[in-house]
């Protein structure tokens, strides 16, 4: 099942269940969700700590499989992948931005944007090309030869964000992106995730922080023990996502 049109959906998660089994004991990540991401939009995850946000990015970001239900990207059924089919199929169609960062430290910073074009097998001179085009596009062209315990917070992610298009991925997954960042830093992070959307990657983003879920997403999937709770999705015409959020943060104002 091929996508025809950009409203059919790009990632989807059909009737989905993440167990875990500790000794005598299954612990119900994720208990039964589906949810669609549309090409294009920009999604956020939200929910309580426990709610299931890192396990169903790991799902969504075909990380980790599930127990039950299935998940199509790209129209492909994914969820009877083999380890080694999830990691070039990922490799090609989504792009990873880590809250720690996950750059090799004995890498420079143009050698970890090239990392994920050598297991697509991109020639070397065409890998060197694009990691510094795209270091350049996140304004570090004068930092690409630095190694990681060179470059600030805000630096490292840019980095991240560079890394994460370096095999032109239609999605952009993003676990707290601004997450060991300060404010300003922050907002940089995310007018580059803005800059993204508007050129039309579909961007994912998991976070704790309702502003940013309201100043930037779309659809907002708010989950609560493993099963999805609320959808609240951005009102035509209005720049923020529906004040039904603050309704399900505690103390949000």
């Amino acid at each position: 099942m091929k996508r025809s049109d950009k409203d059919s959906a790009l990632i989807e998660l059909k009737d989905v269940f993440k167990y875990y089994y500790m000794g005598e004991n299954i612990v119900k990540a994720v208990d039964g969700i589906s949810l669609k991401v549309k090409e294009g939009e920009f999604v956020a995850i939200m929910g309580p700590s426990g709610s299931g946000k890192s396990t169903s990015m790991n799902l969504v970001g075909s990380l980790d499989v599930p127990t039950k239900g299935h998940i199509f990207l790209d129209g492909e059924d994914i969820s009877t992948f083999s380890e080694s089919d999830l990691a070039q199929l990922r490799g090609q169609k989504i792009g990873f931005i880590f809250q720690s960062f996950n750059l090799i430290s004995n890498l420079t910073a143009k050698e970890n944007v090239m990392l994920p074009m050598t297991f697509q097998n991109i020639p070397l001179e065409d890998r060197e090309i694009k990691a510094e085009e795209l270091l350049t596009l996140v304004d570090l062209g004068n930092r690409m030869d630095h190694y990681p315990n060179e470059l600030s917070g805000g630096q490292k992610q840019r980095v991240a964000i560079a890394r994460s298009l370096a095999n032109d991925p239609e999605v952009i997954l993003a676990d707290e992106p601004t997450g060991n960042l300060d404010t300003k830093t922050g907002d940089i992070v995310m007018h580059f995730l803005d800059k993204l959307h508007k050129q039309g990657k579909t961007i994912i983003m998991i976070t704790h922080e309702p502003e940013l879920a309201e100043h930037h997403a779309e659809v907002v999937y708010w989950l609560r023990d493993g099963k999805l709770e609320r959808i609240i999705k951005k009102k035509f015409g209005k720049k923020h996502v529906d004040g039904e959020l603050k309704k399900l943060v505690p103390g949000w104002k």
